[in-house]
């Protein structure tokens, strides 16, 4: 069983081939092949985590599509003063389908 451990912006993401993925927004369009940066790479018993190693390891993704994930409200409320906010908040999501790991 072959994994790796990848870097998608500024979280880690277990994946295997064919894996799907949502990440933060990635600069590609549908259909697109993407690159990502490995961290750990299991290949069996072999556990590779050497920076030189894993930077000839390639992870290659395929842009499925474009989403937004879940509403969240931020709400601040100060007590006597008459002070409140909402403001919301849906981020920019793109999922990705692994297709391979060399």
């Amino acid at each position: 069983m072959v994994y790796a451990v990848v870097r998608a912006g500024g979280r880690q993401e277990k994946v295997e081939v064919g894996t799907i993925v949502v990440l933060d927004r990635q600069a590609a369009k549908i259909g697109d092949k993407i690159e990502l940066p490995a961290v750990l790479l299991v290949d069996g018993d072999a556990v590779t985590t050497d920076a030189d190693k894993l930077s000839k390891v390639t992870v290659t993704a395929e842009v499925l599509g474009e989403e937004r994930g879940p509403k969240i409200v931020i709400q601040k409320f100060k007590n006597k003063t008459g002070y409140k906010k909402r403001q919301g908040h849906r981020q920019d999501l793109t999922r990705v389908k692994v297709t391979g790991i060399k």
